[in-house]
């Protein structure tokens, strides 16, 4: 009778150890996919996320720069313009942040770099975007969308996102999700009228 009982105690221990070895290989299994997904910025986000399509007026905003300055998008007609949404908290945003200066300084003549900060998702809000700017001196501009407002008009539900917009104030190319390469820009200005 007591090896019986003993038998059974075993039997459930190693059962349980089992068990629990299956449920832990799931969880880190799961950990390493969702490692995978976010470090390309990817997000799983609802068809209606879709994005403004080319050739959609793009929504012109009235935005206040870090510097306080404001800012309109139909200041800029005449002329391309990438409008780049951003956070600090993002590490593929940060990847992509020194080519887009070095897109500025070649291309500043013909294009306009509007970095947007999706300054409703910063732990400190402008507080953490004028810190950013001052460890990193970046010369684009750099609008606060506070309130959230304009990442809505925009359908942006992941960063960086990025829109291309025309000399005509139109959506001119399908919008970029992910971290972007100087390469990727060049052809995409190239691209634009």
């Amino acid at each position: 009778m007591i090896k019986n009982i003993i038998a059974t105690g075993v039997l459930l221990v190693l059962v349980g150890i089992v068990v629990f070895n299956f449920f832990d290989n799931q969880k880190e299994a799961e950990t390493e996919k969702a490692k995978n997904i976010s470090s390309e910025g990817g997000a799983i986000a609802p068809v209606e996320s879709a994005g403004l399509e080319p050739g959609e007026a793009a929504p012109d905003f009235s935005l206040q720069t870090l510097n306080g300055e404001p800012i309109q998008l139909s200041d800029f007609k005449g002329k391309k313009v990438i409008l780049n949404f951003w956070a600090t908290w993002c590490p593929p945003c940060k990847k992509e942040m020194p080519e887009m200066q070095a897109i500025q300084e070649e291309y500043g003549d013909e294009v306009e770099i509007l970095a947007v900060n999706m300054t409703d998702s910063e732990a400190k809000g402008i507080s953490d975007v004028k810190k950013f700017q001052e460890e990193f001196k970046y010369t684009y501009t750099m609008p606060l969308d506070e309130d959230g407002e304009l990442s809505i008009a925009y359908k942006v539900y992941n960063v960086p996102t990025t829109y291309f917009i025309g000399s005509d104030g139109k959506i001119a190319l399908p919008r970029k999700s992910g971290p972007m390469t100087y390469d990727f820009m060049v052809e995409s200005i190239s691209q634009m009228e």
